[in-house]
């Protein structure tokens, strides 16, 4: 077993330690008393997949609610929920989260729950089991993604934006066809190979003593042996622009036009990154963005999404994407908005006021502040940081990686990235407006 602890004054103490059989354990200190966030990281997503096995990293989210060994089916929600507690899971391209936020005194059943379908899901798992899932998963993609207006975006965008057999040229909730074929064989075996003590970060936020934490994880998931089987995701490497440019537009039945302009950027904690998060902040985050006082309050081209049109994908195993959407007001078109959004993108590179820059960093650092204001929220985060970066004390550093860009940074990042090279256009149009819309050009 090792330990280490680390101190960042009032932001509180954050323990680590590492169990015998691989498990990372995170401990901190709750700002509120008498609860017990517990946040378990495993890494494995979309990512770690393969071309005809995809939507299995997201199939399994569901899956570790179904029973295992010792719970039956809906155990795991019906007992925290009658605790009054908090209870759910996600999945992304580069892990698999599942949570609960408790009484503390309720944190050995938390625990004794999570451990036990680690260790026995697979005792638990039939064929009955998997067909319901499995129907619950296509139910849960017609209803996110098929038959809502701009529901196909992001995959689109992934296609686009990821060569085929790539680990990220898919979405997290996978094909149709794939899910159909998917077998209760290889669903064992994809659990066995990552779900494991070694693949996890387990985090417990509360006001109990580090040690006591320490000693009732070690009670529950120190005898749960170290994975035999271990996948390795497929390489993720894409260097230089995207292609561009690229562009789709696809005829829906949707309430008004839509477009979505993309470029690639360096994955998620470089420097790179966070230079472009200052910069979508500039450019379309808040109601003091340069896209919302321009487009939507003086223009009057997009509709008031409250100020959200730019962001960034965060990516930390290949390139990243620099994300920037709006909808079209009643009237407008897609090519119009496409055209206006491009001119508005096009203005970073000309230049960025301080005034600017420091309201994109209040943005952020209020948005990260919140983020880790709760119990929940900080076990999250403190997961996040350790299972990507290995270092959970970024959770209170990280705003530092944003003081010392400058203006000229964003502009410098700007003109390299936000090109025609490196751009992908999406355009949603509604159907008897598509017959003779043509991508936009800058």
């Amino acid at each position: 077993m090792q330990e280490l602890v680390t101190t960042n004054g009032a932001a509180g103490r954050i323990t680590q330690y590492k169990l015998d059989n691989g498990l990372r354990l995170i401990v901190a200190p709750a700002a509120t008393g008498q609860v017990a966030a517990v946040n378990l990281w495993y890494g494995v997503g979309s990512r770690h997949e393969v071309p005809g096995r995809t939507g299995f990293a997201h199939l399994f989210e569901h899956l570790m609610f179904q029973g295992s060994g010792n719970a039956a089916k809906g155990d795991h929600f019906d007992a925290i929920e009658r605790l009054g507690g908090d209870i759910n899971a996600s999945t992304s391209s580069d892990r698999t989260n599942y949570y609960e936020t408790v009484p503390d005194h309720a944190l050995d059943l938390a625990l004794w729950l999570e451990a036990d379908r680690l260790a026995t899901l697979r005792d638990g798992m039939s064929q009955e089991v998997l067909d319901n899932q499995r129907d619950v998963v296509k139910n849960e993609r017609r209803q996110r993604y098929d038959n809502v207006p701009y529901g196909t975006a992001f995959e689109r965008i992934l296609a686009h934006a990821y060569p085929e057999g790539h680990p990220y040229h898919h979405p997290t909730i996978g094909s149709m066809a794939d899910l159909d074929a998917a077998d209760l064989e290889y669903v064992l075996s994809f659990h066995e190979a990552h779900y494991g003590p070694d693949n996890l970060v387990l985090t417990v936020v509360s006001n109990l003593d580090p040690d006591d934490v320490h000693e009732r994880v070690q009670r529950y998931f120190g005898g749960i042996p170290a994975r035999t089987v271990t996948a390795v995701a497929p390489d993720a490497v894409l260097e230089g622009p995207l292609g561009g440019p690229k562009s789709e537009v696809v005829k829906e039945n949707v309430p008004a036009p839509a477009v979505f302009l993309i470029y690639r950027v360096a994955p998620y904690g470089t420097r790179e990154f966070d230079i472009m998060q200052l910069a979508s902040a500039v450019l379309g985050q808040g109601q003091g963005s340069r896209m919302y006082r321009r487009l939507v309050v003086e223009r009057g081209l997009a509709n008031d999404d409250g100020g959200s049109s730019a962001d960034l994908v965060n990516f930390r195993y290949t390139p990243g994407l620099f994300f920037v959407s709006m909808i079209a007001r009643e009237g407008v078109g897609g090519e119009e908005l496409e055209t206006a959004m491009l001119d508005e993108i096009a203005t970073l590179a000309e230049g960025v006021t301080e005034e600017e820059l420091e309201r994109a960093r209040a943005v952020l650092e209020r948005d990260h502040l919140q983020a880790i204001s709760t119990p929940g929220g900080l076990a999250d985060a403190l997961g996040s940081c350790t299972q990507l970066f290995d270092d959970p004390e970024l959770v209170y550093t990280w705003p530092e990686r944003w003081a010392d860009i400058t203006t000229d940074d964003i502009v410098e990042h700007a003109k390299r990235l936000l090109t025609p090279e490196n751009r992908l256009s999406l355009r949603f149009e509604a159907e008897a407006e598509a017959e003779t819309a043509e991508p936009a050009e800058a």
